[in-house]
């Protein structure tokens, strides 16, 4: 199963360069990476990235993050995956540009 995690595209350059991130601000606040299922990343750019458009949507395998990857109860109760360790760039699976178009972000096409 894919997850989710949506960087600003400085972020994502940081990440890239330094081949390890501990996640956003919002992230580092919290203790653990934010991440969402292909049925949740809409609506969490929409609720935290409404006016972003130099966006990166990257990919993840939900079972190769290991036990550090746990399933908690977030917005209205759905269980959100949330990781208590440093993303490494091998965990990636792809990345793509994110853009915000007239009626919101424009997901890469068979995401859901």
């Amino acid at each position: 199963m894919l997850i989710y995690k949506i960087f600003r595209r400085p972020e994502w350059d940081a990440f890239k360069s330094a081949g390890q991130t501990r996640g956003a601000p919002v992230d580092l606040a919290d203790g653990y990476i934010h991440f969402s299922t292909a049925a949740q990343v809409a609506e969490t750019a929409a609720k935290w990235f409404a006016t972003e458009s130099d966006l990166v949507l990257v990919a993840l395998d939900a079972e190769k993050l290991g036990p550090a990857l746990k399933w908690e109860p977030s917005r209205g109760g759905q269980l959100f995956p949330h990781l208590y360790r440093a993303l490494d760039l091998s965990d990636v699976v792809w990345d793509k540009s994110l853009p915000l178009g007239a009626t919101g972000h424009i997901f890469p096409e068979g995401l859901w």
